[in-house]
């Protein structure tokens, strides 16, 4: 019987799941931190007093541009998946990962507001099963083969406002969480 593989997880905190996304992805705490996500929002928008990249609170809600920023400082890319294309186990075997970004409900405690918000996630696989590392799972959820995760994804992308990138070394065999895979 395999044993399950040591899978690093980070969970929610605030407004941070773009930020776990990007360590989940990389499975190592601190390769990004909130300071490198607001240096690249500044980046991107230096001239800005309220940065469109970042929550105007400063609690994270970071958007797409500043996720495909980070993941390029990782040798990496994203490339956005059109809906209108069938998934095959091709490109999503030959990909780092997956990064979705999908409707969440609005809440703050226990109030509950009428408006959805986005939320960030990884996959990876791991001994040729592949894992939800979302941040507010208490630990990584088992999704299963190449046909099961092809079948998850899909039902994610038959939902309003889903978008799925696929994470893509530019250098092959250069990083240590592509041979993990």
């Amino acid at each position: 019987m395999k044993t399950k593989p040591n899978i690093y997880h980070e969970k929610q905190s605030r407004q941070l799941c773009a930020l776990h996304t990007l360590n989940n992805l990389f499975q190592k705490s601190d390769t990004f931190t909130k300071a490198l996500l607001d240096d690249l929002c500044l980046q991107l928008t230096p001239n800005s007093w309220i940065n469109p990249h970042r929550s105007i609170f400063g609690l994270g809600k970071y958007d797409v541009n500043v996720v495909m920023a980070a993941v390029q400082l990782m040798d990496c890319e994203m490339v956005w998946w059109d809906k209108r294309r069938k998934i095959t186990p091709h490109e999503v075997n030959s990909a780092v990962g997956l990064i979705l970004n999908l409707p969440s409900p609005s809440k703050v405690g226990g109030l509950l507001f009428p408006f959805k918000t986005k939320h960030w996630l990884a996959i990876r696989q791991f001994d040729s099963v592949y894992y939800n590392l979302d941040s507010k799972l208490s630990s990584p959820e088992t999704i299963g083969d190449v046909q099961q995760l092809i079948e998850h994804l899909t039902r994610h992308l038959d939902e309003d406002d889903c978008e799925l990138f696929l994470v893509n070394s530019t250098k092959p065999c250069t990083l240590a969480v592509a041979e993990q895979m």
